[in-house]
């Protein structure tokens, strides 16, 4: 079932079937924008994919990216096991095409008739950024209103290279994933064969500070980015710079400033499936190494990603409390704690996963 428009009084909102969240949760939670494929894979067929427990299906029509239930109104059959052609999508049962804006356009069995409204998909809202296809199942409009998506450090910017990794699903919540990436006391323990320090585990003081979307943070500490194994790239005594720019509820990005002038920015972009399945996705941008195969940039960022993925599926409890009394606390968390307030001065409840 299609979810209800957001101008819908609160209480004939129809949650999705089956859904893992609580009510309240689900309707602050679905107001917000979330990528849910990368550009590059719509348009040779459908795609089938979830947010917040709603299934979705993603095709193109003449161009244009729809984002729809991935049900077909007429026996309830997935979309996504439909074809795609240059005008829509053809459901694998019945033959009914879709095109733009969700239209049904032709019914084969009944060609000469005209289509009732029923026969319609209601649809979400897709924007491209980042080349990420993102939408937002409440949304006040068809495009986010400014700060809706968070602003990604370099992107635009001619000297810096684009780069898309392959998302990766996490068997967790995504609060759990996006406070991980948020931690900086990690690197030493989860990180050692990827650029991690086991010798070098300290915490250096640092602050945290309250922004419109969500917190910043500007970290600095002796710790490398470089891979382990890389020769001749550090500096002696470099003392490294990781600004976390935190976009709540699930978003965050982390601008790495390296040796001289070279900058990498990641973002870190955990769309909830459900609440107990994230679906990462991390585009980058960098003005350094650009003439190395993307293939190697996707394999060392799947080995770091792993690495955090190997924890958060074995965190208990599942959710993330926001009850300061339920989980002890080291100085280094302040980063963590910046989270949790941010989370529940949204309204979302102490656990937010059912």
């Amino acid at each position: 079932m299609a979810t209800a428009a957001v101008s819908n009084p609160m209480s004939e909102i129809t949650l999705p079937r089956g859904c893992t969240f609580e009510r309240d949760d689900w309707i602050i939670l679905a107001k917000h924008w979330y990528p849910i494929a990368m550009a590059r894979e719509v348009g040779e067929k459908p795609i089938g994919t979830k947010l917040l427990d709603q299934p979705l299906v993603i095709y193109k029509a003449d161009g244009a990216i729809v984002v729809a239930p991935d049900i077909c109104p007429h026996r309830g059959v997935p979309l996504s096991l439909g074809t795609q052609i240059e005008s829509g999508v053809v459901c694998a049962y019945h033959g009914l095409k879709f095109g733009a804006e969700g239209k049904c356009v032709h019914v084969p069995a009944s060609p000469a008739r005209d289509i009732p409204a029923r026969l319609h998909l209601a649809t979400f809202p897709a924007v491209e950024r980042y080349g990420l296809i993102w939408t937002c199942l409440l949304p006040e409009s068809a495009e986010p209103a400014p700060g809706a998506i968070v602003d990604m450090p370099h992107w635009d910017e001619p000297d810096f290279q684009q780069i898309v990794c392959p998302w990766m699903d996490i068997f967790g919540f995504a609060g759990r994933q996006m406070e991980g990436f948020l931690d900086v006391a990690h690197f030493a323990f989860v990180h050692t064969d990827t650029f991690g320090d086991a010798n070098n585990a300290e915490v250096p003081a640092y602050k945290t500070r309250v922004t419109d979307t969500g917190f910043e943070a500007e970290y600095w500490s002796t710790v490398g980015n470089y891979p382990i194994g890389v020769e001749g790239r550090g500096v002696p005594g470099f003392r490294w710079l990781r600004h976390f720019r935190c976009h709540l509820p699930f978003v965050a990005t982390l601008e790495i400033h390296f040796p001289g002038t070279d900058r990498l920015s990641i973002m870190n972009a955990a769309s909830p499936v459900s609440a107990k399945v994230t679906r990462l996705f991390a585009p980058m941008a960098r003005n350094f190494d650009k003439d190395l195969p993307l293939q190697d940039v996707y394999d060392f960022n799947y080995r770091v990603f792993l690495e955090d993925k190997s924890i958060v599926e074995t965190q208990m409890p599942e959710c993330l409390p926001l009850d300061p009394t339920m989980e002890a606390h080291i100085p280094a968390d302040l980063s963590s704690m910046a989270y949790r307030r941010g989370l529940k001065a949204m309204g979302l409840s102490r656990f937010f996963i059912s």
